[in-house]
């Protein structure tokens, strides 16, 4: 058996140590700009978080929807709040209520789930959340346009998963 030699790496040439340094350089760039397009970037969503159990939330949203249903859909409620606070419950494999909300209105939408991990994502608005059991999320929406906008899983939850379509009516 023969040990290999000393050196058994060919030394970088000028390409290569060039094309090196250009990703190291590229890659600072790239880490001092999360911190900075953080602070500057404006893009975050106003969201508090609060914790509340499952069966407490539950109990909230049970209680708006009897107090703002206008209507059915396929068997889940219609609800049209004044602005405010709304409530909007994640469960497999679900969005309850369907909410109908005005134009030009601010409301603080409090999401959370009663069984397992949902994405929250309004398309075609592309506002997306991670939504957990315990954890109520406030988040701060004024609908600009009007018009009908899908809420989407996008985490999945198990089987049913595909199915897990809500909607948001926007009236003028």
């Amino acid at each position: 058996m023969f040990a290999p030699p000393r050196v058994w790496w060919r030394p970088l040439d000028r390409l290569e140590r060039t094309w090196l340094l250009l990703a190291f350089a590229w890659c600072l760039v790239l880490f001092i700009m999360m911190p900075v397009w953080l602070i500057l970037g404006r893009h975050n969503v106003p969201a508090t978080t609060y914790r509340a159990a499952p069966a407490q939330f539950q109990q909230r949203v049970e209680e708006f929807v009897r107090q703002y249903q206008v209507g059915t859909e396929k068997g889940i409620p219609v609800v049209e709040p004044p602005p405010g606070d709304v409530y909007l419950l994640a469960r497999q494999w679900q969005w309850y209520p369907i909410l109908k909300l005005k134009k030009g209105q601010t409301y603080r939408l409090h999401v959370s789930s009663i069984d397992v991990q949902h994405g929250f994502s309004i398309q075609p608005a592309n506002l997306t959340f991670q939504i957990l059991p315990e954890y109520v999320y406030v988040i701060t929406l004024t609908p600009l346009t009007s018009g009908e906008f899908s809420i989407v899983c996008n985490e999945f939850c198990y089987i049913g998963h595909h199915v897990m379509v809500g909607r948001i009516l926007v009236t003028d």
